[in-house]
């Protein structure tokens, strides 16, 4: 009986390790996968206008969508998108549940251990903003204030000093605002939502990406960029789950194409009414 269930156990093993590796293994066949069935399944944003959302339709749209969509075309498939927790989609281990990611997201050290970086498809800028009643006029009014950021981005990880951008043609970040106090927000838009109640209130600034805060203006918040210059400026990449090279090389490909031949500065001056493809 002992030996039997050695036996047994060591079947069990076999098994779940082959359809383990076989499941790795199909996974990482992500071109036949996708042309198989016709679709590039992305995981992006629903909740981050104008980079992804749901329009007046109850349709996602946005800069983002477009991007996607693209990429699908030059797949020769169609797109269809899912919407998982920030964390699931930078975090890897996605087992074949969607195929990439395009949601704006940097090319940073850390992610780099758990995804790939398929290729950076536009930049943003980030800016420190304040309400039109606030007396502060230039970054170094901020020293010692209060600062709103959206938790879990490089807004976040700015303000506390220990950003780091994951590719060669980045600048080195330069820090120039020590805050009194850092508020995190669990989206883009709720820092915004407290630095319009005048100045000082709930916060004296947010630092967060220029098409967002410009959005928020053109939106009636009673905001205004600080003028002297971005804090810093990021890539967005499109990601890639690891263990399937050829994909990856695949995407960055029809990135580059996209670049080439002004498809991303047609959809970036779309949405944001600026090039930000370069």
């Amino acid at each position: 009986m002992r030996r039997t269930c050695r036996l047994d156990r060591l079947a069990v093993l076999v098994l779940v390790l082959g359809l383990a590796f076989g499941g790795l293994a199909r996974a990482a066949d992500t071109i036949g996968r996708v042309r198989s069935r016709g679709v590039l399944v992305v995981a992006t944003n629903a909740g981050w206008e104008p980079q992804g959302f749901l329009d007046d339709a109850g349709h996602l749209a946005g800069f983002d969508i477009d991007v996607a969509r693209e990429i699908a075309r030059r797949l020769g498939v169609k797109a269809a998108f899912r919407t998982p927790d920030w964390g699931l989609m930078t975090g890897g281990h996605w087992y074949g549940r969607w195929d990439m990611m395009v949601g704006s997201a940097t090319p940073t050290k850390a992610r780099a251990q758990v995804v790939d970086f398929a290729g950076v498809y536009y930049y943003s800028p980030y800016v420190f903003v304040v309400n039109t009643t606030s007396t502060i006029r230039k970054r170094a009014d901020l020293d010692g204030r209060k600062i709103g950021v959206e938790t879990g981005t490089t807004s976040e990880d700015y303000i506390r000093r220990h950003l780091e951008i994951d590719d060669p043609g980045a600048p080195p970040v330069a820090y120039s605002v020590t805050p009194g106090q850092v508020r995190t927000y669990a989206n883009s838009m709720m820092p915004f939502d407290d630095l319009r109640l005048k100045a000082g209130v709930r916060l004296d600034a947010v630092l967060a990406p220029e098409q967002t805060a410009l959005h928020a203006i053109r939106a009636g918040y009673p905001l205004r960029v600080l003028p002297d210059g971005y804090a810093f400026r990021e890539p967005l990449t499109v990601v890639t789950d690891k263990g399937d090279p050829a994909w990856t090389a695949r995407i960055r490909a029809i990135i580059a194409g996209m670049r080439a031949d002004g498809t991303l500065r047609r959809i970036t001056i779309k949405w944001y009414g600026k090039d930000y493809s370069r």
